[in-house]
């Protein structure tokens, strides 16, 4: 990998902190080869965050929601497969219970400085006017300084008691 090309990558890092300086201590996760390596390996051993790893997707939107109810903030770690999965979970717990599920969805396979609605993957291509449909607010997270985006959209999510989903087009550095 180019310099230039890593200069312009987000940083797990810069994720990690945004993650916490929007409050988040419990990650639920689905292990994804987008963000497996560099950020759900690091946040195994960070002691600022709980992480649970569960089996299907549609656990952690319920489970995330059940942290909020206890006052806690949490984010569910997944990639865009799992996503598609849950669709009906995410339907009824987040949007119509009004639940502030935060998501940070890995899309495998995009390619890099391609919108998900221009991949040649038909799977990637649908995620966002899904979300568009459902009336969930996304954002694309993938290039250095998309971090700042991050921790605004969770604080969001929690104001509004709405879902929200962060799109990781490139695996971190």
């Amino acid at each position: 990998m180019g310099d230039v090309e890593t200069k312009d990558r987000i940083r797990a890092a810069d994720i990690v902190k945004e993650l916490k300086r929007a409050g988040i201590r419990f990650v639920i996760a689905v292990p994804d080869r987008t963000t497996s390596e560099r950020l759900l390996k690091p946040m195994l051993r960070d002691p600022d965050f709980t992480v649970v790893q569960v089996c299907k997707e549609d656990e952690g939107v319920s489970i995330c929601s059940g942290l909020h109810c206890t006052g806690h903030r949490a984010l569910l770690l997944i990639q865009y497969t799992g996503l598609l999965d849950s669709i009906n979970a995410l339907r009824g717990v987040a949007v119509e219970g009004q639940n502030p599920v935060c998501m940070m969805v890995g899309l495998l396979g995009k390619e890099p400085g391609v919108p998900p609605t221009g991949s040649k993957r038909y799977g990637l291509r649908i995620v966002e006017p899904i979300l568009d449909a459902m009336g969930i607010d996304h954002d694309l997270i993938e290039s250095f300084g998309d971090a700042a985006k991050i921790a605004p959209a969770i604080e969001d999510a929690y104001a509004r008691s709405q879902p929200v989903v962060l799109l990781i087009g490139r695996e971190p550095v």
